[in-house]
């Protein structure tokens, strides 16, 4: 069973590599979707979201 982590090879906190891992594709290309998303919604709402990312999804190891 697949498990929703932050992981280690992070820029930030590991919230977009762990969702790509989740997801199997590249942690890049959800880095790519998080910076348009932001451009799109002013950032505001993307920063609160990414945020409550890094409180409730546990870190890798952590779980």
């Amino acid at each position: 069973m697949k498990k929703l982590v932050r992981t280690e090879d992070q820029i930030l906190a590991g919230v977009c590599s762990g969702i790509a891992r989740y997801f199997e594709i590249d942690a890049a290309l959800v880095r790519i979707g998080v910076v348009l998303i932001g451009i799109f919604t002013a950032f505001i709402p993307l920063l609160i979201g990414y945020v409550i990312a890094m409180a409730v999804i546990p870190l890798e190891g952590e779980e």
